[in-house]
């Protein structure tokens, strides 16, 4: 098949690294993909280039953009693509208005939760393109539940498709691993690294993990934290680190493309979002073979199995989310099998492989909606 993938950019984050990954695997199976973005490239943008892959950036500026909507159009047709995949929102209504009278299939994912209320205009051009629109996929059950109780989306078009990723580019630690990243971070071998990757954003509320590592050193005063990521609140983040005297304890290490290699050092993988979809960290933690404590948000508690392989607790709950982490690390044993657990789980469940083989059925129209997430009215 010919596909074109339509996203705003390319630049680091969970959404990115999926299209990265699904479009790997597309042009391994020999399919003609490309990626369209609507505003620049990215960082990532230069990976998929080297894969051979052709990457146009349509170089949108703020409000509808009609420049940059014929460029979309004509990358689409040059390509002669006859899938069209969308991801997200206003990569979709762009996607759409851009092959219209085109007679492609078009394929849109929505990567988050779909909490509501959210952008008015955008949330209405989304709703509008969905008369074009073939599927719409949401990446975990609650966020498919949230899209029809709020009637974003018609259940008929709609459809749960897990993240996937590359699990062999990630390898169970030892204690090789976990005595580089100390080293490189600074640290005494006897540290206990709690670690996080995440954009450093309101939604991942970082404030919970800070205050929760000052209560878990009143009882493990050797452990530290890690936060992997960069973003808008990076100034204020490490501000609240040196106000609650952790400057020593916590290490911002910013944007980072050697995720694989610091994850297999983490004692804990730590994620105490607000709000995710289906969290493509967690399953990187998974395949490190690292136990996890994260919040009972979206789609984690489809990554995060309670007792199995991590602990969920409630957002915006320090002192909750310290204990959870203290139980832990008081049990060697259970991170052990938790470790293990991890790994068995993103091996079964979090492949690219099995990710990728489901929009090809849904890209042929053989993929129908799962039924056993909606009840008769709408609602599960």
């Amino acid at each position: 098949m010919r596909i074109s993938h339509v996203v705003e950019n390319l630049n680091r984050g969970g959404l990115e690294r999926v299209v990265l990954d699904l479009v790997r695997e597309q042009a391994a199976l020999s399919h003609a993909c490309q990626v369209l973005c609507l505003f620049e490239r990215g960082h990532l943008a230069d990976e998929l280039t080297a894969a051979g892959v052709e990457v146009v950036a349509c170089g949108k500026h703020r409000g509808l953009d009609a420049r940059a909507l014929r460029r979309l159009r004509d990358a689409i047709r040059a390509h002669g693509a006859e899938i069209v995949h969308s991801h997200n929102a206003m990569a979709h209504y762009y996607a759409v208005a851009a092959t219209l009278f085109l007679g492609v299939r078009r394929i849109n994912t929505r990567h988050g939760m779909g909490n509501f209320p959210c952008s008015i205009r955008r949330e209405l051009l989304f709703r509008l393109s969905l008369v074009a629109t073939h599927s719409v996929v949401a990446v975990c059950v609650p966020a498919f539940r949230n899209f029809v109780r709020y009637r974003a989306v018609p259940p008929s078009k709609m459809v749960v498709i897990h993240n996937g990723i590359q699990i062999d580019q990630f390898h169970v630690g030892d204690s090789e691993a976990r005595n580089d990243l100390r080293r490189m971070l600074g640290w005494g071998e006897s540290a206990v690294v709690l670690g996080c990757v995440a954009r450093l954003n309101a939604a991942k509320d970082h404030e919970t993990l800070l205050r929760a590592l000052q209560m878990v050193r009143v009882h493990y005063p050797q452990a530290g934290l890690v936060l992997v990521g960069d973003g808008a609140l990076r100034a204020s983040l490490e501000a609240l680190s040196a106000d609650l005297k952790l400057d020593q304890a916590v290490r911002f290490l910013g944007d980072r493309g050697d995720v694989a290699e610091l994850v297999r050092g983490f004692d804990l993988f730590v994620l105490s979002s607000l709000t995710e979809g289906y969290s493509i960290a967690l399953i990187e933690a998974c395949a490190a073979g690292v136990p996890i404590v994260a919040t009972r948000v979206g789609g984690n508690g489809e990554i995060v199995y309670e007792r199995r392989n991590g602990l969920l607790v409630e957002s915006r709950a320090p002192q909750a989310f310290a204990q959870a982490v203290q139980s832990l690390l008081a049990d060697a044993n259970t991170r052990a099998r938790m470790a293990s657990e991890s790994r068995r789980l993103a091996e079964q469940y979090g492949s690219v492989k099995s990710m990728s083989a489901r929009y090809l059925d849904l890209y042929r129209g053989h993929l129908p909606v799962d039924r056993s997430v909606v009840s008769p009215t709408g609602i599960a």
